[in-house]
């Protein structure tokens, strides 16, 4: 009993000693470990003190520069269009400016063979203009510059085969050929003009010059003699007999059909006059307190031949003229001591329609389509072959 009692003791000892050397060893592992967990809290301090120096104190050295390479980055930004739209133009780059430049540069009009002496009705002096520039003249001030390129140049044609057949056969003066009005064709030289289209003057003289260039020195004949091409405004549907209007009969101006007219702004127009102004105009006797006897009888191109009123009779011309009416077409309604003139077409309805030339082309229809429907069997010639004489002075 004793010598168990002996042992269990010792053993007891024993596990005590042993207890406490783990204890101990315990203790001093956990004072190793615990050493570089003490120094990694001073470096995490440190660190974290670091942290706080750039979270906290940088920004607010950066804050200015930083602000401004913002607001430079945005003015940079609005700029940059800016720069490409005055450098380039548009998106398309160099072509745009390409094209300005382009549109800013004169057509030459081609070399003339011979001059036209005009009468300059406002300045009373003669200007000797060379013949191609004369015509690009008379279209721009005869014509709408806005019309078909092929109208443009069908005018030309007109105007050129006018003038040479004048400087042929008309009733020339010692001073000049022709004056610069209605009387013979319109013409404006280039200070009028400039004046006229103003800032689109280029672009619209260019156009116009391309026309005359296109036709140079071509000239309308009938049976290889110039013809007289005569030309208006707006028909009433129909062209004239040049005898029903004129007193000559001339077989290249026959009445034809020209529909093109009858949607364009000058085909109707309406007049109103008194009683009494209307016996002034015709120097007649009208009565204001009843109704008038009004008898018309009408050409081939549907104007009006005669009219007979109270029993007077009138031809549609001389009414056209007398109450300058736009058209010898015309129908009269009474309302009490009042007439209504209403009217188809402007002017006087012989040779080419302009509006119907513009309507031809606006179809296809090219500059010879045009001169030989409203000029019948015409043939296109060259004033060299037509008209030597002019040529060679």
């Amino acid at each position: 009993m004793k010598k168990g009692h002996y042992k269990i003791g010792k053993t007891n000892k024993l596990k005590k000693k042993t207890i406490q050397e783990r204890i101990n060893a315990k203790q001093k592992t956990s004072i190793t470990m615990e050493a570089p967990k003490k120094e990694l809290t001073k470096n995490n301090l440190l660190l974290k003190s670091k942290k706080n120096h750039y979270l906290g104190k940088q920004p607010k050295k950066w804050k200015l520069p930083t602000a401004i390479l913002l607001t430079s980055l945005f003015c940079l930004i609005l700029l940059i269009p800016t720069v490409i739209v005055v450098t380039f133009g548009d998106a398309t780059g160099n072509e745009t400016t390409s094209q300005e430049k382009k549109a800013e540069e004169s057509v030459e009009l081609k070399s003339s063979p011979f001059s036209v002496a005009v009468m300059r009705s406002n300045l009373e002096k003669v200007d000797n203009v060379p013949l191609e520039t004369y015509v690009a003249g008379v279209v721009a001030s005869e014509m709408p510059v806005e019309f078909e390129m092929e109208a443009l140049k069908a005018q030309a044609l007109a105007a050129r085969t006018y003038i040479v057949n004048y400087k042929l056969h008309g009733d020339i003066t010692e001073e000049a050929d022709v004056t610069d009005t209605v009387q013979h064709q319109v013409y404006k030289d280039e200070a009028e003009l400039q004046k006229q289209f103003g800032d689109d003057y280029q672009e619209k003289m260019n156009k116009i010059k391309e026309a005359v260039n296109a036709t140079k020195g071509e000239v309308l004949t009938y049976k290889k003699e110039l013809i007289t091409p005569a030309f208006f405004s707006t028909s009433n549907g129909f062209t004239e007999n040049s005898e029903d209007y004129w007193k000559d009969e001339l077989p290249y101006l026959r009445s034809v059909e020209s529909h093109w007219d009858e949607n364009t702004p000058k085909f109707l127009d309406q007049q109103t006059y008194s009683i009494d102004q209307v016996e002034q105009a015709l120097a007649t006797k009208l009565p204001s307190d009843k109704a008038l006897s009004i008898e018309i009888t009408r050409t081939d191109g549907k104007r009006v031949e005669e009219l007979t009123i109270n029993g007077d009779a009138f031809s549609g011309r001389e009414v056209r003229e007398k109450l300058e009416l736009r058209s010898s077409d015309f129908t009269i309604e009474q309302k009490d001591d009042h007439l209504i003139f209403t009217t188809k077409g402007y002017g006087h309805g012989i040779g080419m329609s302009q509006y119907g030339a513009n309507g031809m082309a606006e179809e296809g229809k090219t500059y010879k389509d045009i001169v030989n429907h409203y000029y019948k069997d015409v043939e296109i010639s060259t004033v060299t072959d037509t008209a030597p004489a002019l040529v060679v002075k």
